[in-house]
């Protein structure tokens, strides 16, 4: 994936609609000493470069699943390609990175009930081919979760682009 080509303007730009994204575009030019035309045509840049993507940010509690889990996931070193793409692709599975160390991969996900869980962990990604070693973690109480350090893309992106 290229590196994203941002100025300092950029930056300022992001950091402003980051702490609110209902800023007029009027005070954002009058904060940066620029245009509002100048606002308006990066905004619009950034989101066609898929940078930055407007979208209203639920709590955990407002979803019809309410617990979160962590999956460890440990493969074959040639198989974390695949196996990342194929759970990036379940739709019950919210976040899948990459990891250096004992697992190859951490999936995170929302569940209601526990056995949903264990349909997930060990009868679905355990028998995935490669798949060595699964260990889950259930989240029983959240103190702090920033919902802004999640990259929103549409349909996600491939682990090896």
């Amino acid at each position: 994936m290229a590196k994203a080509d941002l100025d300092d303007l950029d930056r300022k730009l992001i950091e402003l609609l980051a702490q609110d994204a209902r800023v007029s575009n009027r005070k954002i030019a009058t904060r940066l000493g620029v245009t509002e035309g100048t606002v308006r045509g990066r905004i619009k840049r950034l989101q066609q470069e898929r940078l930055i993507r407007f979208t209203a940010i639920t709590g955990m509690e407002m979803g019809p699943r309410v617990r979160m889990a962590l999956i460890w996931i440990q493969t074959d070193v040639n198989q974390v390609q695949k196996v990342g793409n194929r759970l990036r692709d379940d739709p019950e599975i919210s976040a899948v990175l990459v990891l250096a160390g004992r697992f190859n991969l951490l999936a995170i996900c929302l569940f209601r009930e526990l056995d949903e869980l264990v349909d997930l962990a060990a009868d679905r990604i355990l028998a995935l081919p490669g798949v060595r070693h699964v260990e889950t973690a259930i989240a029983v109480r959240t103190a702090k979760y920033n919902a802004r350090i999640a990259r929103i893309v549409d349909g996600g992106t491939p682990i090896d682009d």
